[in-house]
């Protein structure tokens, strides 16, 4: 069975290999396997992005991030994919955007995949009302934190590309966080720590022009930083690789319940242990001293990151390799957009027949 998907994307953030977000990165996986499997793949996304299928692009939003902005981007968003269905027989729409309930089609097979906290979600968006409607979360934990009311189906947890990450070469004595630069990101206690372990910090990750955005690293960032503590900005995956293959630890210090993070999958892919405070589904993937420290503040977090230098590199890959395959997370996913189409089919049919 031949598929036509279309992956809609959060409409302010791009998509593709280079991608820094993890819903992002997950949208661009599937648009590969897609063709690669022989199906026809569609993205909706803003300028900037990158696409294996069709790339039906919206315009970028070049200034602040305010409402207006979302508001512009979220009506592109609706426009494009109309035009989409209109011009191809989509067998599923896929929805990845955290407001995706305000360019949600009115009819036809549609997944939605809820990468963010659910409590970040408005309640109601949780209770879906078409049995043609599916709603997931991305692991175990995040689907225990489901509001009363919420109809998800199974959750279909994340995966990483292991061959592609895994390039080891020799370890240097630093300390890596790859984030979002936002308050819930926690970024400035990773400094904090790193300055009590005097282990020098690199930071990669994507600075987006919302205005609390900017104001965290104006404040608490930029004055921490120096010779041996960097800020370089984002990063694409040539660049993320190989930091991620040469850094003693990975620090996630992220103060938000983490849905399954997926830079932590990426850094055990790397051999790389990670430390992190026991948030959302962190304890799921770190094992407690086998493959990185979960420590519960920034004291632990400076004594974990040194401590990180006992742990066994092959170890990690090796638990990277048998829990968070890509393979597993695309079958999964091609699995539901089958039976979506399938139950799309059965629709038109039950419609002709009357």
């Amino acid at each position: 069975m031949t598929l036509t998907v279309l992956n809609v994307a959060y409409p302010l953030a791009p998509v593709g290999p280079d991608a820094v977000g993890g819903a992002e990165q997950v949208l661009s996986m599937l648009d590969r396997a897609l063709v690669q499997q022989g199906h026809r793949s569609i993205v909706v996304a803003c300028e900037g992005s990158r696409a294996a299928g069709i790339l039906v692009e919206t315009r970028a939003e070049a200034g602040a991030l305010d409402e207006a902005a979302k508001k512009r981007a979220q009506q592109a968003h609706r426009a494009a994919i109309a035009a989409a269905r209109s011009q191809w027989p989509i067998d599923v729409v896929h929805l990845h955007g955290i407001d995706f309930d305000t360019y949600l089609p009115d009819d036809g097979p549609t997944l939605v995949t809820l990468h963010l906290p659910l409590g970040w979600y408005p309640p109601e968006v949780l209770a879906r009302s078409r049995d043609d409607l599916w709603l997931h979360a991305v692991s175990e934990a995040q689907q225990r934190t489901a509001p009363p009311g919420s109809r998800l189906i199974k959750p279909i947890p994340n995966g990483v590309d292991i061959e592609a990450l895994s390039h080891p070469r020799s370890r240097r004595n630093f300390a890596l966080v790859l984030s979002r630069i936002c308050p819930e990101k926690g970024i400035h206690l990773a400094l904090d720590a790193a300055r009590l372990a005097a282990m020098p910090l690199a930071i990669g990750g994507q600075l987006y022009a919302y205005e609390t955005h900017v104001r965290y690293f104006t404040d608490e960032i930029r004055p921490c930083l120096g010779r041996r503590r960097r800020f370089l900005g984002p990063l694409g995956l040539s660049a993320k690789r190989r930091l991620l293959n040469a850094a003693r630890c990975l620090v996630i210090p992220s103060l938000a319940a983490e849905t399954s993070s997926l830079v932590a999958m990426e850094a055990l892919a790397c051999g790389t242990p990670v430390v992190a405070f026991p948030n959302g589904a962190l304890p799921d993937v770190v094992e407690h001293g086998k493959t990185g420290f979960l420590v519960d503040d920034v004291d632990q977090m400076a004594k974990a990151m040194v401590a990180c230098a006992e742990l066994d590199h092959d170890t990690c890959r090796a638990e990277a390799r048998r829990r968070f395959s890509l393979e597993r997370m695309v079958s999964a996913y091609m699995d539901a957009y089958r039976k979506l189409a399938q139950l799309g089919a059965h629709h038109t049919w039950q419609g002709a027949a009357r």
